[in-house]
């Protein structure tokens, strides 16, 4: 049945309508936002030493001006990334770079440890916009120009990071630690202007209701969790705080998925998380930033090691972090390399190449150690396998989900990256301190430590090559198609995507939640797909109006298709019309029974269902999970009863049960002979 529904009023405007900037001012634009909210994480690092002093505290307290900023944005990324999806990616954008303006202003103008701690948290909300922006890129530019901003966006992750430590000992030795968030104030200040100027309002949206409860858990357990990585370290990993805060991540955790799974919106779609090209890309992540942040940390520290180690070079804060600089111009040189590599031989290639390039360089790295040269030239290396794996997981990610939801899933995919990070940090931290010398009073680490620690990269980036190399090929060659499906558009500018939306429903009218609509073209290319909510909506992403075919399929249904033509409506309820089932008819003599119970049993022996003959001798009832069964028709009045065994697949089954006949039972017939039951 296809029962009218009045017009969507979310289908997007044509692309007449809209203004169309500049595409590689929008890729500026959102590159520099992302280089801008990236170094924000270790904008202080250098000035961790001086803060106890400058602020009054011990150095406990202010190793909390890191860990604030860590927290906050790994609870900030998935909120904001759903928000994004669902109410604007360009409005999202501003509420991270507002948030960053606010941070830095605190204080830049006051002093004192919870004025500061306060603003690094709010800086810390800036992460959340790196996503979004990917989000943004894949929505409004041209599709041959998606890859290589994509590339370049996601790598701002690491250039970022490479840029905060020099830039934060310059700043520092010249001016006043003040000088540090002002500088972020206008950088932040500027690019707000500017998004608000150039960057376009994404049409693609989901709408609906947020999920408060899941957000709420999902930031407790992930504050718990990230609290504990880096604190474990100082409060010590078997001290009851840091294993405290572990088990408050596992019970909130175990509380949190189930909720997910019966929500209609949820927070975090742990479905599609799961599928395998979402899942292996995303324990990628963690490997990658594991590997990633290891390089940014063990270069600064091995370049301020005294020279009488006898492999440090002593130099400054500054200097060290000036060493950073070529690798993340590297970053910057090699994204549209990576994005080349993508369109040619698809991102699951680009992210093994990515890999196995870091594990090339922390191998360099760990015979290479007599100059600066060397280990600025191992450094990039890294930086540059850092770059070219970044920016395949966008990718891989966004082919993987509705279009609909890029924004949450690529802000889950950082947010997995920032674990990888922040794992990476504790595990550097407890290498370096378990092998040492002694230098007089001091007490530093060998070079035999920062040889572990590259080798623990190295097997990071390893296993992270290994875990790419299980992606489906089929997703890589899909990367690699370019333009021939609406998720890569034309060049030509009308790339416009209309957001439609329909409902999915049951034989008696019912809303059917996680029912699945997918629309196909004609000639058989994907478009986008969508799972509908507590009310049965679902919403779609076309690029091209016109005839489509829907193809929806749900739990304990069976699949239907139908064409349609989209002219950017809503679409019709679609009635899903056969139930799957068990179902057929018991008889005797050639006769239907009435009124007679059949058992349904599992053929180890557990109870499944049961349902009753109606007039017309029919009994139906729902499939159950494939497996072996065996039903059983029972007639208590004359106490006669048959069996089949049956195989349950994923499509309806017809199963006819005969009972022993009268005359039969009158002559004492055994039953099962007389029915000729399998059974």
């Amino acid at each position: 049945m296809l029962a009218p529904r009045p017009r969507s009023p979310l289908s997007s405007p044509s692309v007449s309508e809209r203004r169309r900037p500049s595409t590689a001012l929008v890729i500026a634009v959102l590159s520099i936002c992302g280089t801008v909210v990236s170094l924000q994480q270790t904008l202080v690092v250098p000035l961790l030493p001086d803060f106890p002093k400058i602020l009054g505290t011990t150095a406990d307290n202010a190793s909390w001006l890191v860990t604030v900023t860590l927290l906050v944005s790994a609870v900030a990324t998935p909120i904001v990334s759903r928000l994004a999806d669902m109410f604007g990616k360009r409005r999202m954008m501003l509420f991270a770079l507002g948030a960053v303006v606010i941070g830095s202003l605190i204080p830049a103008l006051l002093s004192g440890l919870p004025a500061v701690l306060l603003g690094r948290g709010l800086q810390g909300i800036g992460a959340s916009l790196i996503p979004v922006g990917i989000s943004i890129m894949r929505d409004e530019l041209p599709g041959e120009k998606v890859g290589g901003a994509v590339a370049l966006m996601s790598a701002t992750l690491g250039i970022g990071g490479a840029i905060g430590m020099p830039l934060a000992g310059v700043i520092y030795e010249h001016f006043s630690w003040h000088a540090l968030f002002w500088v972020s104030v206008v950088f932040a200040a500027l690019m707000f202007v500017l998004v608000l100027l150039v960057v376009p309002e994404s049409e693609v949206r989901t709408g609906g209701r947020f999920d408060y409860v899941g957000a709420l858990l999902l930031s407790v357990a992930l504050g718990a969790l990230m609290l504990g990585i880096s604190k474990g370290g100082t409060w010590g990993w078997t001290s009851e705080a840091t294993l405290g805060c572990f088990l408050l991540a596992v019970v909130v955790a175990a509380i949190w998925a189930p909720l997910q799974l019966r929500t209609g919106q949820p927070m975090v779609d742990l479905r599609t998380s799961a599928r395998k090209p979402v899942l292996l890309t995303n324990i990628a992540s963690i490997l990658l930033g594991f590997a990633m942040f290891g390089n940014m940390l063990s270069t600064t520290q091995q370049m301020q090691m005294p020279k009488a180690t006898g492999y440090g070079f002593g130099l400054s804060v500054t200097a060290a972090g000036l060493c950073m600089l070529p690798g993340g111009l590297s970053m910057v040189l090699f994204s549209p390399i990576s994005a080349a590599i993508t369109r040619r031989f698809g991102a699951r290639t680009t992210l093994i190449v990515g890999a196995l390039i870091m594990v090339v360089g922390y191998v360099g790295r760990v015979f290479l150690t007599d100059s600066i040269t060397q280990v600025v030239i191992g450094s990039s290396v890294i930086s540059i396998g850092t770059a070219v794996g970044y920016a395949a997981m966008p990718t891989l990610i966004m082919r993987a989900v509705p279009i609909t939801e890029t924004a949450s899933a690529n802000g889950l995919n950082t947010l997995l990256r920032a674990v990888g990070t922040t794992t990476s940090s504790a595990a550097l931290a407890a290498l370096l301190s378990a092998t040492t010398m002694q230098l007089g009073a001091v007490t530093v680490p060998t070079l035999d430590a920062f040889k572990h620690s590259f080798w623990l990269a190295a097997l990071a980036a390893t296993a992270a090559a290994g875990v790419a190399m299980l992606l489906p090929r089929a997703a890589a060659a899909k990367a690699a198609a370019g333009a021939t499906a609406e998720r890569d558009r034309v060049s030509s500018g009308d790339h416009a995507e209309h957001i439609v939306s329909g409902q999915v429903i049951d034989t008696d009218g019912k809303p059917l939640t996680r029912a699945v609509v997918t629309a196909i073209r004609p000639d058989g290319q994907h478009v986008d797909w969508g799972r509908t909510d507590e009310r049965g909506t679902y919403r779609l992403a076309i690029g091209e109006l016109g005839r489509h075919v829907l193809v929806v399929s749900a739990d304990g249904f069976a699949s239907r298709s139908l064409f349609w033509d989209i002219q950017g409506e809503a679409i019709p309820a679609l009635d899903m019309l056969d139930r799957l089932s068990v179902r057929g008819t018991v008889l005797r003599d050639g006769e239907p029974e009435v009124g007679v119970p059949v058992a349904l049993v599992k053929h180890s022996g557990e109870y499944q269902s049961t349902a009753t003959t109606n007039d017309d001798g029919r009994y139906c009832t729902e499939l159950p999970p494939p497996g072996r069964y065996v039903l059983t028709a029972i007639d208590p009045a004359t106490e006669c009863s048959t069996s089949r065994s049956i195989v349950v697949t994923n499509a309806s089954l017809d199963v006819d049960l005969q009972l022993a006949s009268r005359r039969d039972q009158a002559v004492g017939v055994p039953q099962a002979e007389a029915a000729g039951s399998p059974g």
